[in-house]
């Protein structure tokens, strides 16, 4: 599961983008235009996934919902998750769809991080813990589940503001839509 920060330019709102991956394969990209500046103050960015549901939050609002839906053949995260923080330069496609490009005069480039967080059950690649869906850990509650009607409330309301591009719309990219789409 993936947080992408893409480029910007000076007055343009920075473009957040997410993606899943199942079974190796991303492909699952939603882009968010941030309602503020991420780089003149701290905000938290959290994934909150269990067995029921990957929710993706910019500050406790949910931006993004990914349902478990293996019952009808559609693939949900199940491997070890790892954190990684790196730069790559996607000028080819990244900022402003590849009009805008890195400028390496500004580097060295930095990042900081404050109330780093993670709770987690500690599982090996190829040995899953199944304790992990137990409900000894607070995100396997059953209020977990599921958003409840103000977490829905903002995820609608961020969606309707502030969503540019979802992989389920572009008919161009999937002529067929992939079928975790089709509950959308």
């Amino acid at each position: 599961m993936d947080f992408e920060f893409l480029g910007n330019r000076p007055g343009k709102s920075v473009i957040l983008q997410t993606n899943v991956f199942t079974n190796g394969l991303g492909g699952r990209e939603q882009k968010f235009s941030l309602w503020f500046d991420p780089g003149a103050d701290f905000h938290y960015y959290k994934l909150l996934w269990n067995d029921y549901q990957v929710v993706f939050f910019v500050d406790d609002t949910p931006i993004r919902v990914y349902k478990n839906n293996i019952i009808r053949g559609v693939g949900y995260p199940t491997h070890t998750l790892q954190v990684i923080t790196s730069f790559w330069d996607g000028s080819s496609w990244a900022t402003d769809g590849g009009k805008t490009k890195v400028n390496y005069s500004n580097a060295p480039f930095h990042a900081s991080f404050q109330d780093f967080n993670i709770d987690g059950c500690i599982s090996m690649p190829n040995s899953p813990n199944k304790d992990c869906a137990s409900q000894k850990y607070w995100w396997n509650n059953k209020k977990y589940w599921q958003l409840n009607p103000q977490q829905l409330k903002s995820l609608e309301d961020v969606r309707k503001k502030y969503m540019k591009y979802d992989y389920c719309t572009d008919k161009s990219r999937y002529p067929t839509p992939r079928p975790e789409c089709s509950e959308k």
